[in-house]
């Protein structure tokens, strides 16, 4: 039986259709995630579910707790992550209400630790190249398509910090650049994914044009909630769908990621380090 990661984003708090539920409280060696994990069965897969900003929306994007929240995840058995992100677009084609699944990142975060090798003495290095898994993202779209959503394969995804929409110049800016996608959330989360050698991949549901394009209103959360509304039965029927079609998380080269990426020599790795970083690397320690 698959194992599969659910991390819902704005408007999506709960997954529709689970047998055999249960609800896990989980502590781990980086502090508490944002709420507790639900698991239940779809099919012949377990699905993990967790609301990234915690039940009732009460975490703005730059005080979540990433690493609780991938390492939650992991520790309960997630063997890959789905990041259901809602959007917005900074291409007109893209229009609201479409499904993006974004294949690159920019990370403009400033103040969220993005990394698990932190004020403990160890350092490692991951390759970080192509952040998503290919094969994931392809089990994603082939999903979208059989529920009928209109989808946009590929993409970079700039992530800002947050919690305020940008400024015109901002988003005109980040239009210069060619990317696809604004958000908030999905950095450090990808980072982290990677580091917890868990293959990764964003479901992002476009809810506005930011506030580049002059013909529509900017970004209101008013906007966002109401896009999302209409909307999150067809991300559930996605989810639903790619559980039944997940890939071999062991043929992704996220499930070895840290195999190399320890730098600092064992002898030099004290037993606290050892202690916090077991959930995550132990059978490289």
């Amino acid at each position: 039986m698959r194992t599969v990661g659910v991390i819902g984003g704005s408007g999506l708090y709960a997954m529709d259709g689970l047998e055999n539920v249960d609800r896990h409280e989980v502590q781990t060696t980086y502090g508490a995630p944002s709420s507790a994990v639900t698991s239940g069965n779809l099919g012949d897969t377990r699905l993990l579910f967790l609301p990234r900003h915690g039940e009732g929306h009460r975490f703005p994007p730059h005080q979540i707790n990433y690493r609780a929240n991938l390492l939650a995840l992991k520790q309960l058995g997630a063997e890959q992550v789905i990041s259901v992100s809602a959007v917005g677009s900074m291409k007109e084609h893209i229009a609201p209400g479409d499904m993006v699944l974004p294949d690159q990142f920019i990370d403009r975060t400033r103040t969220r630790s993005s990394t698990y090798f932190e004020d403990i003495g160890v350092v490692a290095h991951i390759e970080f190249a192509e952040p998503v898994d290919a094969a994931l993202q392809e089990a994603l779209y082939r999903a979208s398509v059989k529920v009928g959503a209109k989808v946009h394969k590929g993409g970079a995804y700039v992530c800002i910090e947050g919690p305020q929409f940008s400024t015109r110049a901002e988003s005109l800016l980040y239009r210069s650049w060619n990317v696809d996608v604004i958000g908030m959330t999905n950095l450090p989360e990808a980072r982290l994914a990677r580091e917890a050698e868990l293959p990764y991949a964003t479901l992002a549901l476009a809810t506005d044009y930011d506030c580049w394009h002059q013909t529509h209103e900017s970004v209101t959360v008013e906007s966002v909630l109401e896009v999302m509304r209409k909307n999150i039965s067809t991300a559930k029927a996605i989810v639903a769908e790619v559980s039944q079609i997940l890939p071999d998380p062991t043929k992704s080269p996220a499930s070895s990621a840290m195999k190399h990426a320890i730098m600092t020599s064992p002898e030099h790795i004290s037993a606290d380090a050892r202690a916090k970083l077991q959930p995550l690397v132990g059978r490289y320690l």
